[in-house]
Order: C-alpha cells, then structure tokens, then sequence
C-alpha cells in the first residue's frame, strides 16, 4: 500500500528543488546588496582598459577552465561506474555544487552526484568523489606547505616555531593513518581504501593526478590575475606563495560554501598585509574569485537541479 501517492511526491520533489535554487539566489543576492568592496565604477575602469585586454581572456579562460577541468576529473573517474558524456558530467557536477552549497565543506556534493546513478552504486560513487576531491587537498597541502614555508622565509609575517608544528600535524596524520590501516570501521579500513585505490586503473589514476594539477594552476592563477589587474606590485613567485598558503590554510578550516569567500578572504588579508598589500583589494579579489567560480557555476546548476527528474 503507498503511504504517499506519486503525485504527491512529485509536488515534494518540485518543491525540494524549488528551495535550494531560492536559497541559493536569495543569499547570492543578500551577499551582492551588502557587499561594499565591490567598486563598480573601479571595476568599469579595469575592466575597459585596452592595456587589461589579453589579461582580462587569460582570466576567462582561466574561470572556464577550472569548472572544466572539474567536470573532465569527475567524468574520468565515474567511467569506472557507467560510461557519461561530457554533458552529463556536467549536469552532475554542478547539481552537485548547487546542493553542496550549504553543507559542510561541501558534503552535499556527494548526494547530489549519488542521485544520478543507482541506488547499489551509492556507495562507489560517494568514494569516487572522494577520491576525485582528496588528490585536489593533496595539491593543496603539498604546494600550501611549501608556498607558505618560502613566503614566510621572504617575509616573516608569522613565527617559524607555528610552522613546525604545521608539520608535525601532517605527519602525525600520516603516521596515525598508517598504524591504524587496519583498525575497521563499519567494515571499512584504510587498508580497504589501499585495495579500493589498487583496483581502480592506473591510467584513471593518472589522468586524475594531471587533471586535478591543472586545476590548481587554473584556480591559483585567477588570483594572480586579479591582483595584477588590481595593481598589485609583487614579484610573480611570492604572490603565487601568498596564493598557495592561503588556498592551504583555507583548506584545513569546516567551513560552508557559501562562506568560503568570507573565510579566504580573512585569511587573504592576514597574508597580504604582510606584504603590504591594500585590504580593500583583497577583499575585492575574494569577492571576484567566489563571483566566477561560485555564483556562475551554481546559476547554471541551479537549472540542471530543476529539471532533475527522480528515477523511480
């Protein structure tokens, strides 16, 4: 006997969907209305100058491809699942960020990407995005630690001594993981994980490692973009450090999506300052990165969310 009628379901799923786009665009419009760090008539300026031309396509290109090179990453590894065309990837891929914006670190990707695939296959979805998700933190913690080490050697705007203790974290982790491979958890062990990753190719793995670099260099460079753009005098290899640590530090932190800005925008301007940097810039480049690589994306998975048809 059916407790709630398919007519019924349907209204909730409709209205569900309904929600999380109305969410989504009110506090996209809430953060714009009371945001005074974006100087319109600045921004015309920059923006319209001849001289910014080539910079201004490199920064495009750059914001295309980032979600791109996501979307690439996303459909490499769900192949192991069932074969998916760069378009579905994509649907996936930004349903996904538009349901994720509100959870913690963005864990409602996960569901909105196991929704598109078999029940039975929820489990190797949820870890293929796993995967998918942690080789992006490894970039980050690798080229986090070492941009942060070398900045801080140039410009020592925080105590050497917070550093190794940075380092004894991470290899702490590393040697907790290892001695504790085979302690089990629902049935799951690291030493589980080490056998799931061994049966995946290598040539997904890969692709996944180049992929997921391409990405980082995409997304650290928009950065490096816009301070220059902004006028910002800083030798081209400490700026990509400053760039580096703060991706890392941003990293390490729960945080919600929807405050990513907030949260790499403060830690921006606690690195920036040290390099003299104006805050005002720097919160202006944090509110133009979630702009390009938040509000786009999710204005376009918003519509994917929409006309997402529940499998019966």
């Amino acid at each position: 006997m059916k407790i709630v009628s398919d007519k019924t379901k349907q209204f909730l799923v409709l209205l569900l969907k309904i929600i999380v786009v109305s969410s989504a665009f009110y506090y996209i419009y809430n953060k714009l209305s009371t945001d005074n760090t974006i100087d319109l008539v600045l921004l015309k300026t920059v923006f319209v100058d001849p001289q910014h031309r080539w910079s201004l396509l490199a920064l495009l290109f750059l914001t295309f491809s980032n979600r791109f090179i996501e979307i690439l990453k996303w459909q490499n590894l769900a192949s192991l699942i069932q074969p998916i065309s760069v378009g579905q990837a994509t649907k996936q891929v930004l349903s996904a960020l538009t349901l994720g914006i509100f959870t913690p670190n963005g864990i409602g990707e996960y569901a909105g990407k196991a929704l598109y695939f078999a029940k039975k296959d929820t489990g190797k979805v949820i870890f293929l995005n796993m995967l998918c998700n942690g080789v992006q933190v490894i970039y980050a913690i690798l080229f986090g630690l070492l941009g942060l080490t070398i900045l801080n050697y140039t410009h020592q705007f925080i105590p050497p001594y917070y550093l190794w203790i940075l380092y004894g974290i991470a290899l702490t982790i590393l040697l907790l993981l290892f001695s504790l491979r085979h302690l089990s958890i629902k049935g799951y062990s690291m030493h589980t994980v080490i056998q799931m990753l061994q049966e995946i190719p290598k040539n997904k793995h890969r692709k996944n490692l180049f992929l997921a670099l391409l990405r980082y260099a995409s997304f650290t460079h928009q950065y490096v973009i816009l301070y220059y753009l902004f006028g910002v005098d800083i030798p081209y290899f400490d700026l990509l450090c400053a760039v580096s640590a703060i991706y890392l530090l941003a990293s390490s932190l729960p945080n919600f999506q929807f405050l990513e800005f907030a949260v790499k925008g403060s830690i921006a301007m606690f690195i920036f300052t040290a390099l003299d940097v104006n805050q005002w810039v720097v919160a202006l480049v944090a509110t133009l990165i979630w702009l390009l690589n938040i509000v786009l994306p999710i204005s376009i998975g918003s519509y994917f969310v929409l006309t997402f048809k529940v499998k019966k």
